[in-house]
């Protein structure tokens, strides 16, 4: 899938790649009174007002779920996995335009751009999905061992994210209408995944049609580990794995092909 010469260089430059990361998180909140603590105060937020507003306000509740934070664990489960979704492959359609005189005046493998989207990625959900691991412990509802088993889900999830990412990273050179189509096509996407609504409650057509959605089963995966504290179904994540992985070859033949056009392109 991904070349000697790439994984070579790819760890060659890790420092680039590592220092890049570090920047880019530091610069979010230069000039900040408070700085740092933004990454804790922000995500810490949403989790309790999502909790307190759906749980305590509400009373929302989850279908099969007599717990009182059923839905709002549902409701961050889902949201807190998108986001990164969202933010990888927004991120990645523009790696390369945002990156211009980069690529112009220094001499580094190209791929190391994709690699820093993703970490930057993790990061940002590391922080948040850990803080929102607290509240589940503190609320005495967290899975238990079932819990590791977020990590593959995560791995097909981000293999996905950054597949796509790349493919309209390229295409967004040469075309610059692919990444306003694409912003308006997440916005669709979204409500088109079981996120703030159950499965349960479509007519049996539209629900038949998450079958073509591979975020619906990854986004499915999370909610059954942290609501229901079981196992995903493993086999209905196997189309997202398939499309996650026809992706990131796609992605990748793309970028081989067109990584020196791209430098004349920008």
């Amino acid at each position: 899938m991904m070349s000697l010469a790439m994984l070579r260089g790819l760890w060659h430059y890790r420092g680039f790649v590592l220092g890049s990361v570090k920047r880019e998180f530091q610069s979010k909140y230069r000039n900040t009174m408070l700085g740092a603590a933004w990454t804790v105060l922000s995500p810490l937020a949403m989790i309790l007002v999502y909790t307190l507003i759906f749980s305590q306000v509400m009373k929302n509740r989850l279908p099969g779920n007599a717990s009182e934070y059923g839905y709002s664990i549902y409701l961050c489960a889902g949201v807190l996995a998108w986001g990164m979704f969202a933010e990888i492959t927004s991120r990645a359609q523009n790696m390369f335009l945002e990156q211009a005189n980069l690529l112009k005046k220094i001499s580094f493998p190209r791929i190391c751009l994709p690699l820093i989207v993703v970490l930057n990625g993790l990061v940002n959900f590391g922080i948040i999905f850990g803080l929102f691991t607290v509240f589940l412990i503190a609320s005495g509802q967290f899975p238990g061992f079932v819990f590791l088993a977020l990590l593959p889900v995560l791995l097909i999830q981000v293999a996905l994210a950054i597949g796509v990412g790349m493919v309209l990273g390229v295409l967004n050179v040469f075309f610059r209408d692919v990444g306003q189509f694409f912003q308006i096509f997440i916005q669709f996407w979204f409500w088109f995944t079981p996120i703030v609504y159950p499965a349960s409650i479509l007519p049996p057509e539209v629900r038949g049609l998450l079958v073509w959605n591979p975020m619906a089963a990854v986004i499915e995966a999370y909610q059954t580990i942290l609501v229901s504290g079981q196992p995903p179904q493993w086999l209905t994540l196997l189309p997202a794995a398939g499309v996650a992985l026809a992706s990131c070859l796609l992605g990748l033949q793309l970028f081989r092909k067109r990584a020196g056009e791209m430098v004349d392109e920008l």
